[in-house]
């Protein structure tokens, strides 16, 4: 009689030994799922791309009232940080941007966005520190002569870092790198 309930008492110590590693394993998965997530987020990602923006027929050129709009668009605030370089195509990214799902700059083979204000800008990527919507205003020889407007869309960095949106990985790598920037905060959000 002794002897059954040892065998019944180590019947139910191997059940719940194998519960507890069916759970273990479970919440590694989700873990490791959830890592690959915000790798994803941290990586460099590369964006092959061109934009085509829609052009409005006015009296008065849209780009004329963009130029004008961002000739006189007054500094809200400045931050120095570093300015690096990702695209879309890089292993474990989708293309998507954290701030607008829907605009999927990989298939659509963009590395600009058509602001409403500002016209074709370019993409940046942002710790939460700056809205989403958010228009910056730096300068960077290596990419343009003249003053770059890049519109927060994207997550994926800390702190006052920016990570620019380029076509390729390698065009990040040669016409961006990792340098230090200071640049304007010219709207915040939408």
């Amino acid at each position: 009689m002794k002897k059954m309930n040892w065998i019944k008492m180590g019947f139910k110590i191997v059940k719940i030994v194998l519960i507890f590693l069916l759970v273990m394993i479970i919440q590694a998965n989700i873990s490791d799922k959830a890592l690959v997530k915000t790798e994803n987020f941290n990586l460099n990602m590369t964006l092959g791309l061109t934009a085509m923006a829609e052009k409005e027929e006015e009296e008065i050129p849209r780009e004329v009232i963009i130029e004008k709009n961002k000739e006189n668009s007054s500094v809200i605030n400045k931050y120095t940080g570093d300015l690096t370089g990702y695209a879309a195509d890089c292993p474990l990214c989708n293309g998507t941007l954290a701030c607008k799902r829907s605009y999927n700059v990989y298939r659509n083979n963009v590395i600009t966005y058509n602001d409403e204000t500002y016209g074709n800008v370019r993409i940046v990527a942002s710790s939460k520190q700056l809205a989403c919507g958010t228009v910056v205003r730096f300068n960077a020889s290596s990419i343009s002569s003249a003053p770059i407007y890049a519109i927060v869309l994207d997550r994926g960095v800390t702190g006052n870092s920016l990570d620019l949106l380029m076509s390729t990985e390698d065009a990040a790598r040669r016409e961006v790198g990792r340098k230090k920037i200071t640049y304007e905060v010219v709207r915040n959000g939408w």
